[in-house]
């Protein structure tokens, strides 16, 4: 089982749009990311967001070129400062691949807590728009298996001879 855990992208200030959807680079960066998800060819079965804005366009932008059985929807608990423990139990038993949309510093503190058993280590730093995917074995044990922000992303990669 995979967990793509994707912090939104980048959002509009709350000056500029005080439900902070989205900015132009935010939702460019994500579109990004959504392509190089459809080039892997993973299929989701769930997509879960924070519904703040920013997260929701964010998993719509995701579902847009990836293949998911149901349509992103919102999910209680994923908000900044939520518990994680909740999110954590969920995924300790679901079996199936799935997406989860939210905020810092919620992300880093569900991912240290299944990496590690605590809460507080921040093995893996997020960025906007960016997508850590964490496997489960048999066992329940949980291992990173890779991580990708935009900015890896934004030109082709040539290797030297």
């Amino acid at each position: 089982m995979h967990a793509y855990l994707v912090q939104h992208g980048k959002a509009k200030s709350a000056e500029e749009d005080p439900n902070r959807g989205l900015s132009d680079e935010g939702r460019e960066e994500v579109t990004r990311v959504a392509e190089f998800l459809r080039g892997l060819r993973i299929t989701i079965s769930l997509i879960q967001h924070s519904g703040k804005s920013r997260a929701e366009e964010t998993a719509h932008i995701l579902a847009s070129s990836i293949r998911c059985t149901t349509g992103p929807c919102h999910t209680e608990g994923l908000n900044p400062t939520d518990d994680v423990i909740e999110t954590a139990n969920f995924l300790n038993v679901y079996t199936d691949d799935v997406l989860i949309v939210g905020h810092l510093p919620h992300l880093e503190r569900l991912t240290s807590l299944l990496l590690t058993g605590h809460q507080d280590r921040r093995p893996v730093q997020f960025r906007n728009g960016g997508v850590v995917c964490l496997e489960k074995d048999q066992s329940g044990a949980w291992s990173l298996v890779w991580a990708v922000v935009p900015d890896l992303l934004r030109t082709p990669v040539t290797l030297a001879a």
